[in-house]
């Protein structure tokens, strides 16, 4: 495997690999299974695989975890070279950003619910580096992990919306064996907020078997939030069902819908959704 830290080292190595399928796993680090799964998806379904690594400081507000994002480059390096990937870009914030163009790129709609709603900017900051990331590497499928629900549902409409040549491929959330989902900020977790932590998905199975027996979103989220409060110490920043990947209120029209939420603990705000297909039910 091949560490890069520059553009034009990248985009040498993608120019001499162009005739090759590309898959590509983009990733703010500090790797765990769920993003193995995601590796070894691209491994299986590509000729050449590129991973990066880059803490992206655009999506992040004035107020968030920027510095103490979790961050351990061996670990992730030696993590990439068992999954099989190529080449592992490893780019510093001047690399990717070296001037301020006065160009943005502006979510709209998509980003007014869920986590945008508490992180004004954050997924405009997601696509300003997902474009330049899917400029460079040019893949030709482009994988993510359906834990960041909102985040890959933005991304496919921003794909189809403006015909970028790369399929995103879907990949199901990884869980511990008790069901929490893995996710670098759990290690923000006190032993007391861990073992409450997986609540969070049993209150999105107890609201989505909810709403299977009475079709009523109301009660469902009602019962979901209630079951957090009584057993967690965390405290609710969202629980919704929306339809997906249109993030609108439910309609019978609706094909799938996303059972979503997001809880503080005291130093880690911990996201979890189920998908629900309307016409399996």
């Amino acid at each position: 495997m091949q560490t890069v830290q520059t553009i034009n080292e990248l985009k040498h190595i993608i120019g001499v690999n162009k005739e090759k399928t590309i898959g590509f796993i983009p990733t703010m680090g500090y790797l765990h299974e769920g993003h193995q799964a995601l590796l070894n998806k691209a491994r299986e379904e590509n000729d050449f695989i590129v991973a990066s690594v880059f803490v992206n400081p655009a999506q992040f507000g004035p107020n968030e975890d920027l510095d103490r994002y979790p961050r351990n480059i061996e670990h992730d390096t030696k993590l990439a070279t068992e999954a099989g990937v190529d080449v592992l870009f490893v780019p510093t914030p001047e690399e990717m950003y070296p001037f301020e163009s006065g160009i943005t790129i502006q979510v709209g709609e998509l980003s007014t619910k869920l986590c945008g709603e508490s992180r004004p900017g954050h997924f405009d900051g997601v696509l300003k580096v997902i474009t330049k990331l899917f400029h460079l590497v040019q893949p030709t499928k482009a994988y993510f992990g359906q834990k960041d629900a909102q985040q890959l549902a933005i991304i496919e409409t921003f794909v189809n919306a403006y015909n970028f040549p790369v399929q995103i491929v879907r990949v199901p959330t990884v869980r511990e064996t008790d069901g929490l989902a893995k996710s670098s900020r759990n290690v923000f977790l006190s032993e007391q907020e861990r073992a409450q932590a997986v609540h969070l998905f049993k209150a999105l199975q107890l609201a989505t078997e909810t709403w299977k027996k009475s079709k009523n979103v109301d009660e469902a989220i009602a019962k979901g939030k209630a079951h957090i409060v009584e057993n967690t110490s965390g405290k609710i920043d969202y629980f919704a069902v929306l339809t997906y990947p249109t993030l609108q209120p439910v309609s019978e029209q609706a094909d799938q819908l996303l059972f979503a939420t997001a809880v503080f603990f005291e130093k880690a705000r911990l996201i979890d959704n189920i998908l629900v297909e309307t016409k399996e039910v």
